[in-house]
């Protein structure tokens, strides 16, 4: 029983002894990937001792459901469980694990990556684990410039977007001297997991060049436009301009109008005629109608006169007749 006993604290104590000499370590900052890209999630024992035996799991400590994202045992993958989002995304490198090195590599970084991650490695005597806090960016478009219209006072409307940034990027306006110049008015609008950015600036300098530039973190984007003299006389322009869509609006709309006039008049005329035509056919029609009836009370009264010629001369004999007697 001593034995026993002794055999199971000379054990212990080499365990406690192993856990206290390795310690899987991960990065002291945060780790920054770009959407799109591709990164490596740090992770490895020190001092470098192979972790082919071992167990080897990344999870991550943010999800409430399934949070299985890579895991290694028994010297192979076994990804079964793994959250679908990650499904042909993660790799461990095998041949890394023998000096120690259980790095994950995540390849084409979504925005939702970001989080926070655990690398946990268990042997039969020991385990540790250290976290990872994925920062995920992703790069928006380039920023687009455009002449917004005039103030009052001849000031120049400027207007600068940028979209399909993650998280909301910083956007400034700086003049030729690199001078930054306060907006006028600013706005942002989330698209799903993207920023859209929009600031716009009245602009008074004449032969000047002004920049808008997007940052977020150490990535930076810049567009330029060059602000010269002849843009800051719009007035005589603007109404040379506006008479000339006026007139090219009203000319169309005259011409429409006159055409639609036409064609109801001779809508009307041609609808007047096809009546007038009607009525015409109508008392062509009642007129030989009574011809019609012209000719058959004629031949009725023809035939009535030729039975009175024939009957009149037999009676005046008839009565001759009897008057002689």
């Amino acid at each position: 029983m001593k034995l026993i006993f002794l055999t199971l604290l000379i054990v212990s104590g080499i365990a406690d002894s192993i856990s206290e000499q390795y310690e899987v370590v991960g990065p002291a900052d945060a780790v920054y990937a770009v959407a799109g890209e591709d990164v490596i999630l740090p992770c490895s024992v020190k001092p470098n001792i192979s972790v082919v035996d071992m167990r080897v799991e990344w999870f991550r400590l943010d999800l409430k459901d399934s949070q299985l994202v890579h895991l290694y045992e028994d010297h192979e993958d076994r990804n079964t469980d793994q959250i679908q989002a990650y499904s042909g995304r993660t790799k461990l490198i095998h041949q890394e694990l023998q000096r120690g090195d259980a790095s994950l590599k995540l390849s084409s970084v979504q925005v939702s990556d970001g989080g926070l991650y655990k690398c946990f490695i268990q042997s039969r005597s020991w385990y540790d684990d250290a976290t990872v806090n994925v920062t995920v960016e992703a790069i928006g478009h380039p920023p687009v410039i455009t002449v917004d219209g005039f103030d009052h006072s001849g000031g120049i409307h400027l207007q600068c977007e940028s979209k399909g940034w993650y998280p909301e990027p910083d956007l400034e306006w700086l003049d030729s001297e690199g001078v930054s110049l306060s907006p006028e008015t600013t706005k942002k609008h989330r698209n799903r997991d993207r920023f859209s950015v929009k600031h716009t600036i009245t602009v008074h300098h004449r032969d000047s060049k002004i920049h808008c530039r997007v940052k977020l973190r150490r990535h930076m984007l810049e567009a330029l436009i060059i602000i010269s003299s002849n843009m800051f006389n719009p007035w005589r322009k603007s109404v040379i301009l506006i008479l000339f869509v006026v007139v090219l609006s009203v000319i169309p709309g005259i011409l429409i109008a006159v055409f639609v006039l036409k064609n109801r008049a001779h809508g009307r005329l041609e609808k007047e005629k096809r009546r007038l035509m009607q009525a015409h056919n109508r008392l062509q029609d009642e007129h030989s109608h009574l011809q019609d009836e012209k000719r058959r009370i004629q031949h009725e009264c023809d035939q009535h006169l030729r039975s009175l010629e024939t009957i009149i001369p037999k009676a005046l004999m008839h009565f001759r007749t009897h008057s002689g007697e």
